[in-house]
């Protein structure tokens, strides 16, 4: 490195390839950096970093944009300028825009502050080019913050002294990451080799964490959820096999088996043409709501026009019989009133805050007409003795203005789901096509005793945090949940395809990693979470 104190960064837009990377995703900013400010190394594995917003025309619907020729420039008291001219989504200028200069600041290349269009006269004081030297400390953060994260090593002592198998049962291991994060792994000791009742030394193995689940655990199926319940694992998802016709729940004693080969379906909400259950039996999510379990979902009847209901199971009855449910009722406003009239409302979720309860859903207006607003995220209070009845007016949470959102023709907000962890709603939601490979996780953070109606509450992460760039192999990951499987570990499950090319909605379940700053990490793959070498460890065992 030339200079110890400085490491080079530089900022660029990608061409846009067709059916690989469109221009939604293309003309955006991109990062790299060089220790000898002759090789780059880019970051977010060449992904876009920030992306634009499109402009909300008067009839409500999104014109997207993007940004291309980027420059860097240094300012004062440690800030840091990033510009560039707003195009089109095809990366051609922007004529409304044609005469300003796009600009955010940073101080850190990992928060940005979009300032919007200024004049270029505004820049005229400061030099802007391709590269900049940024100080030592603050680059290696931000290097860090933008590479992913891999394990490096477990910490499991060579020999333990016990007193009996509980004692060895509780010995847990400590995979350690690239960043400096860790993770606790549980062991799962073969004793057979072991005599508790005699003192003395063995030797035993064990497997370490849960078992690694391969994509694609089931195919064709969508926004899948699992639950554990009363000692069995369920799973639901949008039943693609089937055009989503009917609600369908496996039973199982563990995670793997319910996607062991040949496993049972129970259907438990058929179609029904009395009822006006006939199509876009959608987005099923099992959620405890006042100690209660329900079944949130979109269905729609004769005409085509999906609408959030919720489904209550009675007490004492089993998740996989049909009669073990209530019938469905549709979700309504405070007032009575339908939730969605002249729309479509779907992918209703619940959010148990400390402020109180809340529902997130999808809606749209006009899909697949010129003023189809794209699909958007509301939010309102509920009473959790009623959750079918909201207790507040809906409130506008977000819409996909950014070029990863709306890439392509597809303007998605949709699929929320949440956790909460040390006092913060962590909120995913997904972008881009349902069943295509731009189909992509945002994130939106807010505490959890703050009023989450009130739009100021929530941080909306600018780049994606799960894409078709994360995990190869993988593509088009989305319309997640969140579980915590029988080792405590945070897991997420999610939709996505085997191919580029493809259009099956498979599934996928990973860990969920928290990584030294405390943000969740959704990208790990398989052998970044656990080397294969750690496994499978082989211990001394003292038995005391």
């Amino acid at each position: 490195m030339g200079n110890n104190q400085n490491i080079t960064f530089t900022v660029y837009h990608r061409n846009a390839v067709p059916e690989e990377y469109p221009g939604g995703l293309a003309y955006s900013v991109h990062l790299a950096y060089s220790l000898d400010g002759l090789k780059y190394q880019s970051l977010n594995k060449n992904y876009g970093i920030l992306f634009e917003q499109g402009d909300v025309r008067g009839d409500n619907t999104i014109f997207p944009k993007g940004v291309r020729d980027p420059k860097l420039f240094r300012m004062d008291e440690g800030m840091y300028g990033i510009c560039g001219y707003r195009t089109r989504e095809d990366g051609s200028l922007d004529d409304s825009s044609r005469d300003k200069i796009l600009l955010w600041l940073t101080k850190d290349f990992i928060e940005f502050e979009r300032v919007g269009l200024v004049d270029p006269v505004f820049l005229s004081q400061w030099k802007t080019g391709d590269f900049v030297q940024v100080e030592k400390e603050v680059a290696l953060k931000a290097i860090e913050y933008w590479t992913p994260v891999e394990n490096k090593a477990l910490d499991v002592p060579e020999c333990i002294i016990v007193r009996n198998e509980g004692e060895l049962n509780d010995i847990e291991g400590t995979a350690v990451y690239s960043d400096g994060s860790v993770a606790v792994k549980k062991l799962h000791w073969d004793t057979s080799t072991i005599d508790f009742t005699k003192p003395g030394i063995y030797e035993a193995s064990a497997t370490v964490g849960s078992p690694q689940l391969k994509f694609p655990l089931a195919k064709g199926y969508g926004d899948p959820v699992l639950l554990k319940w009363e000692g069995k694992w369920y799973f639901i998802a949008t039943n693609d096999n089937l055009d989503d016709i009917g609600i369908y729940a496996r039973e199982a004693d563990t995670v793997e088996g319910l996607f062991a080969e040949g496993v049972d379906e129970h259907l438990i909400l058929p179609f029904d043409e009395v009822r006006g259950f006939e199509q876009t039996f959608w987005a099923p999510e099992f959620h405890l709501i006042g100690g209660e379990l329900y079944i949130l979902f979109a269905v729609s009847g004769h005409e085509w026009g999906p609408q959030c209901h919720v489904m209550r199971l009675k007490k004492g009855m089993s998740i996989i019989k049909e009669e073990s449910w209530e019938n469905p009722i549709p979700v309504i406003r405070a007032d009575g009133s339908p939730l969605a009239p002249g729309a479509i409302s779907l992918d209703m979720t619940y959010i148990p805050a400390k402020s109180g309860s809340y529902m997130v859903w999808s809606y749209r207006k006009h899909i697949g007409t010129p003023k189809d607003t794209g699909s958007m995220l509301y939010i309102a209070t509920v009473d959790e003795k009623e959750p079918w009845r909201l207790t507040s007016e809906p409130v506008l949470l977000t819409r996909p203005l950014y070029g990863w959102e709306n890439v392509d023709g597809t303007i998605n907000n949709e699929g929320p789901y949440c956790f909460i962890k040390d006092g913060k709603v962590y909120l995913t939601y997904s972008g881009g096509s349902a069943n295509r490979y731009t189909y992509a996780l945002g994130l939106l953070t807010a505490d959890e005793t703050a009023d989450l109606t009130d739009i100021f509450s929530w941080k909306k992460s600018v780049t994606p945090v799960l894409t078709y760039y994360s995990v190869e192999g993988e593509y088009g990951p989305g319309h997640n949940s969140f579980f915590v499987n029988d080792d405590g570990e945070l897991m997420i499950a999610y939709h996505g395809e085997n191919d580029i090319k493809d259009t099956l909605r498979c599934d996928g379940i990973r860990r969920v990693h928290f990584r030294r700053d405390g943000r969740p990490d959704f990208e790990l793959s398989a052998q970044q979470d656990l080397r294969d070498e750690f496994r499978t460890i082989t211990r001394k065992i003292i038995v005391k």
